[in-house]
């Protein structure tokens, strides 16, 4: 799973930051009144993650083990603050808009998560890939969700009418509650896909279960993944437990003699 094509499929779909595994929902939630905020709030964030991505894997066999989190946010830190100034620069409306959220991208779980399970164990392209999918799937899910708000909440879609001066907006969509009516309803509509491909017997296990075998990357702390592979090959590994299961039952079975003997 590090070819570049399935590092990217996996961070657009199969692993999408929002729409799967719900992280970094404080922007979500916060940037998405527009489809232009949710567009660069989501293009800044990619940005982060992939270039942290690309340096963290880098330095992987160089930073201590105790130190790595507080490495991790110096270096993502670091590209933050280029964005920021970058942003302020050229793109001067959309900085004000996005405002707090630019900064707080360092602490944003998506990229310390991938920085964490991914880039820190894996090769440079590879894990540059992986930011790039998160990115573009985090980027696609505020987009979607900015552009259902700005056409029920104002009529509009980029800034540009689209509904008849005679459409009466609904308010409440650009306001705080709105985005968690979209996100629920963008989230019911996968979840409804989901039932009906079971129904046709399509495999559809993968969809919002974030299991791809990446168990590092997993939060499912009861998959049976995380113990055992049952069409795994016996290793050293397996040897060494059947070793070790051999032995308990010598054990047990030395210790119910003595009781029968007693």
């Amino acid at each position: 799973m590090n070819k570049p094509v399935e590092r990217l499929y996996n961070g657009i779909l199969k692993e999408n930051p929002t729409f799967v595994l719900t992280l970094g929902m404080c922007p979500t939630l916060a940037v998405t009144t527009s489809a232009i905020n949710g567009l660069g709030m989501g293009l800044s964030t990619m940005v982060v993650l992939a270039l942290s991505n690309l340096l963290i894997a880098a330095l992987r066999n160089f930073i201590p083990n105790r130190v790595r989190i507080p490495a991790f946010i110096v270096i993502v830190a670091s590209f933050v603050t280029v964005t920021q100034l970058l942003l302020q620069g050229f793109v001067p409306v959309l900085y004000e808009s996005l405002g707090i959220y630019i900064p707080l991208i360092v602490v944003n779980c998506i990229i310390l998560g991938r920085a964490e399970s991914y880039a820190s164990k894996n090769p440079m392209i590879p894990s540059l890939f992986d930011g790039i999918g998160m990115g573009l799937g985090f980027t696609m899910a505020l987009t979607m969700i900015g552009l259902v708000r700005e056409i029920l909440g104002s009529g509009q879609a980029f800034g540009f009418r689209i509904l008849p001066d005679s459409y009466v907006p609904i308010s409440i969509f650009i306001m705080a509650p709105g985005a968690f009516f979209v996100l629920a309803t963008l989230t019911a509509i996968q979840n409804k896909i989901k039932i009906e491909g079971e129904k046709k017997g399509k495999d559809m296990s993968k969809i919002q279960s974030g299991c791809m075998s990446d168990c590092a990357s997993c939060g499912d702390t009861g998959c049976a993944h995380r113990f055992y592979d049952e069409n795994a090959k016996p290793g050293p590994v397996g040897k060494a437990d059947a070793k070790a299961d051999t032995a308990a039952k010598t054990v047990e079975t030395v210790s119910e003699g003595k009781e029968e003997t007693k």
